[in-house]
């Protein structure tokens, strides 16, 4: 484990490299800031605010410094760069400290990429989360009684519905899904074509959740993943049911039942809880049109806001929780391997 811990640390160096060679060769950031027309002077303060006036090498180790829980900075600079959570008292000599991840301010409204993000986070949390446990309870359903009815009617149209689950787009799906739930039939679903997690009473002005603003996006999301667990949870099913401990169970006398549930299906779960995990992790990191054609408003759609606003501070954090995001559950993945199967204990 300590092992791949430091992996998934060099995991995340790579990438924050890669996001910030990527996006300094997108433009001057300090006309982003203020604009086309702004003049030399005040272009030049704004260069020198945002460190841009410093050499390549310098503005990168800023960077990571910013970003890493333990950094060394002065006073000046944690009261220009209004850092938060340090745990020393502040002086002019530049000393380790403990804080939050600073991820810069947005160009456009000026507030902290870290709170923007924290604002719409939970929202995406839920979708993927409603998606995810969609998907794998119908997906580990249709598995197993496909793979005891094998060569049924039910099998073949479970392969076909896991084919066709596969190969279509999940930006596809929403847009078909949004016109025939949310537009069509909505006399008789009342479902609603856009919303988000929270909605806003009219009367009070109090915020509430709206939970039938999820079913859409959440079904939109979970029909991929819903494809393939079925498709893998059928295929292990099949080669676990095929060895000797399945027959000597049989053999013993326990009822169908304990036999499929007890004892086939936990030795099956292991390339399903590596679809599982993965997926998770691809919701979270890349729901981003599926948020954005529902008007859910969560990380995703931020993201492509950001992508068409130019503010590029929020969409490299956006980026960076992503990826950690994907890093982190893929970490988790490999203890609850553990945890199931003994073999690898």
């Amino acid at each position: 484990m300590l092992k791949k811990i430091i992996y998934s640390a060099t995991v995340i160096l790579g990438v924050l490299t890669l996001v910030f060679l990527l996006f300094r060769g997108m433009g001057d950031p300090a006309k982003l800031v203020a604009g086309q027309n702004v003049d030399p002077r005040t272009l030049e303060n704004i260069r020198k605010e945002l460190y841009l006036d410093q050499p390549g090498w310098k503005q990168y180790l800023l960077y990571l410094n910013d970003l890493s829980p333990i950094s060394f900075h002065t006073d000046a600079e944690i009261s220009g760069r209004q850092l938060r959570g340090f745990f020393f008292e502040a002086n002019t000599t530049r000393r380790p400290g403990i804080k939050w991840p600073y991820l810069g301010r947005s160009f456009q409204s000026k507030k902290e990429v870290g709170s923007i993000i924290a604002h719409v986070m939970p929202a995406t949390l839920v979708l993927a989360l409603a998606a995810m446990i969609l998907a794998t309870i119908i997906g580990i359903s249709l598995g197993v009684l496909a793979a005891v009815k094998k060569g049924t009617l039910l099998d073949h149209g479970s392969i076909i519905g896991s084919i066709a689950g596969i190969s279509a787009p999940s930006f596809y799906m929403a847009i078909l899904f949004a016109y025939i739930f949310g537009l069509w039939l909505h006399d008789y679903t009342g479902l609603p074509v856009t919303g988000s997690l929270y909605a806003i009473n009219e009367v009070t002005g109090e915020r509430y959740i709206e939970i039938k603003n999820l079913v859409l996006p959440a079904l939109t999301l979970g029909i991929r993943p819903m494809a393939i667990i079925t498709q893998l949870t059928r295929s292990s099913m099949l080669d676990v049911l095929s060895q000797d401990f399945i027959r000597t169970a049989r053999a013993k006398g326990l009822s169908e039942h304990r036999v499929l549930w007890k004892h086939a299906l936990p030795n099956a779960l292991n390339p399903v809880l590596t679809s599982v995990t993965g997926w998770f992790a691809e919701m979270l990191a890349g729901a981003f049109f599926v948020e954005y054609i529902f008007g859910w408003n969560g990380l995703g759609r931020v993201t492509v806001q950001a992508l068409e606003k130019l503010d590029y501070p929020v969409l490299m954090g956006s980026l960076l929780v992503s990826a950690l995001l994907f890093v982190l559950i893929n970490l988790l993945a490999d203890m609850l391997y553990r945890l199931i199967d003994p073999r690898i204990r």
